[in-house]
């Protein structure tokens, strides 16, 4: 059993079947979920992540709020810890991390993940970020 933390992206994909992730993304949720791994989203991720549905209405952000329960995954507050390694975070890392980003992997860092997934390819190597578990790119 393991920590899993999530990228808004692979919410969005999870979310929407005609997404380009959705296959790929479904596929990592059920291997994380076989493992008995706890999911987690950063609030700031959650807040990118209903931008869509809020395009569509308050029964849309609704819907995909519960949809959210029933993995289920848990939102997590961007706290002083993680507000602080993300400062460290784009610091070291510039403008290559923007700072949606670097909130998710600051997220990671500070509950010491085993695993962080997102749908993201411009994200750096794991390694450079002082990320410590598994960088899944789907």
């Amino acid at each position: 059993m393991g920590l899993t933390v999530l990228d808004a992206g692979v919410v969005i994909g999870w979310m929407d079947d005609t997404d380009a992730h959705h296959a790929a993304v479904k596929a990592i949720l059920a291997d994380s979920r076989s493992r008995g791994d706890h999911l987690v989203l950063p609030a700031s991720a959650l807040g990118e992540a209903m931008v869509g549905p809020a395009r569509r209405g308050s029964d849309s952000v609704e819907t995909a709020l519960s949809l959210l329960g029933s993995v289920p995954v848990k939102t997590v507050p961007v706290d002083e810890l993680v507000a602080v390694e993300t400062a460290a975070l784009r610091a070291s890392m510039g403008t290559r991390l923007r700072l949606p980003d670097a909130m998710v992997v600051a997220t990671a860092i500070v509950l010491d993940a085993d695993r962080l997934v997102t749908t993201d390819r411009r994200w750096p190597f794991a390694a450079t970020l002082g990320f410590e578990g598994e960088l899944v790119v789907v």
